[in-house]
């Protein structure tokens, strides 16, 4: 049984050279910097090999766990993929990511929503039923996962050409188009990464895209600076200065950062910096913001909750964003 579990592995795992910026094309700002995005994709596809080899959905996690704690929302975002994959094959059982869910992934709901987006993006369309997604405000992660996982892997298309699918169907259903914007979130969040964490690189980058199109894509790259890292105080200082009106959009991301750092104790010390100057506060604070504003959701039809939440944050940082 070991053996069909270690093939698995092999045949489900993406080689690990698909991580590497001069692979992917990314530019390289400096050895540093290099270094902690290889290491951001080394986690992913480490947490989606402990997947892909578990004969059950809780035996990932001592694995994971053993991650430095850095990086280690990465690896249980790569978990969750790898468990969506295997929801999604035609054979064997479908409630892997329920399973996984009911563990410690639980403190890492968010980074486990994207990661079933990263799935999406691999598995048939009409096997995305399948996925498991069932938080109705939350479920909305898993497009940001696909909009990154795209942007990521077929950067020239959705980064470089603006690409957006028109005809997208969003697997739950949604108001209007709404699923494009949150696609445009991990766009936004995987840019962060394309750019090699270079601030000047990713609002060159932003200004080629429509300008309705901006605010979810500063969102995106405000969350990914926050989480992952990789630039130092001046070079967010000058990141939020030249983003102007979209500053507080960038603080809507970062305070989403903050507040999955927050709930799987992972709190780092560039997230400490990165809330400081995005939102003028702690990360505790600014994770108290995304959970006040979470309250009474009015679920009306022609708006998404998620948006409105989003919304209610971003009004909130008015005053750091003038």
């Amino acid at each position: 049984m070991s053996y069909w579990r270690s093939l698995r592995r092999r045949v489900l795992t993406p080689n690990v050279s698909e991580t590497k910026l001069e692979v992917r094309g990314f530019h390289v700002k400096s050895p540093e910097a290099r270094h902690r995005l290889e290491t951001v994709g080394e986690s992913f596809l480490r947490g989606y090999a402990l997947a892909a080899e578990a004969r059950r959905p809780l035996d990932a996690e001592t694995g994971l766990e053993r991650v430095n704690a850095e990086f280690r929302g990465f690896a249980y975002e790569g978990a969750a993929m790898g468990y969506a994959v295997r929801d999604g094959l035609p054979l064997g059982r479908r409630d892997h990511v329920e399973q996984f869910l009911r563990g410690r992934a639980d403190r890492h709901v968010y980074m486990a929503y994207v990661g079933v987006g990263w799935a999406m993006a691999r598995v048939p369309k009409l096997r995305w039923p399948t996925l498991h997604m069932p938080d109705p405000l939350l479920r909305w992660l898993v497009l940001d996962g696909y909009g990154f996982h795209q942007a990521y892997f077929r950067t020239r298309r959705y980064v470089y050409e603006q690409y957006r699918d028109d005809r997208f169907a969003w697997p739950g259903g949604g108001p209007g188009d709404y699923a494009n914007r949150v696609v445009d979130q991990g766009v936004g969040r995987a840019t962060w990464f394309v750019a090699g964490t270079e601030p000047r690189r990713v609002v060159e980058l932003f200004a080629k895209f429509a300008p309705h199109r901006r605010a979810d894509l500063y969102s995106g790259a405000g969350l990914a600076a926050t989480y992952a890292g990789g630039a130092d105080a001046a070079e967010l200082e000058w990141f939020r200065d030249a983003a102007g009106a979209h500053a507080v959009d960038i603080a809507q991301g970062s305070a989403f950062a903050a507040a999955a750092r927050l709930r799987a104790d992972l709190l780092v010390p560039h997230n400490e910096v990165a809330t400081k100057v995005f939102c003028g506060m702690s990360p505790a604070e600014a994770a108290k913001v995304t959970d006040e504003t979470r309250v009474q959701l009015p679920g009306r039809a022609d708006i998404a909750d998620y948006e409105v939440w989003r919304q209610r944050i971003r009004d909130a940082f008015v005053p750091v964003g003038r």
